[in-house]
């Protein structure tokens, strides 16, 4: 057998060594090619977004309150793929949901983290509301879209008069409660997302009835059944927009901050007019920047705090802000004029113009149906005047409001 001979080649055939050296730089540049300079498109990083462009896939690793997605299950990917590029809301409003985000996630984050809440539940308010103070046809409400009974439980006033549903920050902490609550029971925070949209009791069923402990083993309805992957998929849409091919702008990090005033109100108020008149303010601003007051007036006979924000620096449009928390089934402007016209003429109660008003001080501890039988008004219709609960009873010394 004859071996190459190299200074045969170097001297008698220069053309073969140089194709020699062509091919073996062919081969390396193909190499570097391949293995340096495609990007990985199966990793994806929530805090540099700013170095690749990624293709429209389902990142391979992914993750909700540090808990690990098992992306490699292909009924699961295709899950996060409907979720991912069905939904065409996101190129269309993503300027708009990025400035919302920048508007609201300062408020929402410090509230979580000061409950034990993982960060990434800024996310299911993202989802279930879009930041804005919605109220839904089953009669959810806020940005946690919170039913009445929920609302209750976790310490929010919610009648007649008052829905702090609508009190951003308040909601929020009782969203903290609520998701809480699940995690106790679960111990697992992907379930307890979950139960935020089907209720406790609905997955801890569906567990039980499936034989089965994790969330992506579950048989749900379309809605819960594909919640988990929306919230990923506007988790990535907000935190690394690149992989949609979406270019947040500097302009979103910008802008002079929201600062409100607080005021403390302890007492009742027989129209807001006279307060805007106090606060040197309007009607109107009161309404539009305190939706949880749902009247003209506030009754507060057991004095309890109440704190109304108005904005602090004139200067600074607060329209955004406001077209986010004023309640889209309300349209104030229109009653409020009307009724400040009126009230122009005579100022007096809006019930006081149907009824008298009445403070009683209560002679005795006693229940709430007595009085309401003495004085021939409807005991629910009483508790909602005084903002009392079902098991509540009068109390000796307290001042009630009657309209009778």
């Amino acid at each position: 057998m004859k071996i190459l001979n190299i200074d045969f080649i170097k001297h008698k055939h220069p053309f073969i060594i140089g194709a020699f050296v062509f091919i073996i730089g062919c081969l390396v540049y193909g190499l570097f090619k391949i293995y340096l300079l495609i990007p990985d498109y199966n990793s994806l990083s929530y805090q540099d977004n700013n170095n690749h462009s990624f293709n429209l896939i389902v990142p391979q690793k992914l993750d909700f309150c540090g808990e690990a997605i098992p992306t490699n299950n292909v009924k699961i990917n295709r899950a996060l793929a409907e979720e991912f590029y069905d939904n065409t809301y996101w190129k269309n409003n993503s300027a708009i949901l990025f400035r919302k985000a920048q508007r609201w996630f300062p408020v929402i984050e410090p509230i979580l983290k000061q409950h034990g809440v993982p960060d990434d539940f800024k996310y299911l308010a993202v989802i279930e509301s879009h930041l804005s103070n919605v109220t839904s046809p089953a009669g959810a409400a806020g940005f946690w879209q919170l039913v009445p009974v929920s609302a209750y439980n976790f310490g929010l006033e919610v009648n007649d008069f008052i829905d702090e549903r609508y009190h951003v920050e308040k909601a929020t902490v009782a969203a903290c409660h609520l998701i809480k609550q699940a995690y106790s029971i679960f111990k697992n925070w992907t379930l307890a997302a979950a139960a935020y949209n089907y209720g406790i009791n609905g997955i801890q069923r569906a567990l039980d009835c499936q034989k089965t402990d994790n969330y992506f083993d579950l048989l749900l309805n379309d809605e819960t059944g594909s919640y988990l992957y929306r919230l990923l998929a506007y988790k990535t849409l907000l935190a690394s927009p690149k992989h949609f091919g979406i270019q947040r702008h500097h302009h979103f990090n910008q802008g002079s901050p929201m600062a409100f005033k607080m005021v403390k109100v302890d007492t009742s108020v027989t129209h807001l007019m006279y307060l805007a008149w106090h606060l040197g303010c309007t009607v109107k601003e009161l309404k539009d920047y305190n939706p949880w007051l749902l009247k003209d007036f506030l009754v507060n006979p057991a004095r309890k705090s109440y704190e109304f924000k108005l904005p602090k620096n004139s200067k600074i449009d607060y329209s955004d802000y406001l077209n986010d928390v004023m309640n889209e089934k309300t349209n104030f402007s229109n009653a409020l004029k009307s009724k400040i016209d009126s009230l122009l003429v005579a100022p007096m109660d809006t019930v006081a113009q149907e009824k008298t008003l009445i403070h009683y001080v209560v002679k005795i501890n006693e229940p709430l149906k007595n009085l309401a039988e003495f004085f021939k008004v409807n005991e629910d219709e009483l508790r909602k005047w005084n903002n009392l609960k079902a098991n509540e009873i009068a109390v000796k010394g307290q001042t009630l409001v009657i309209y009778q």
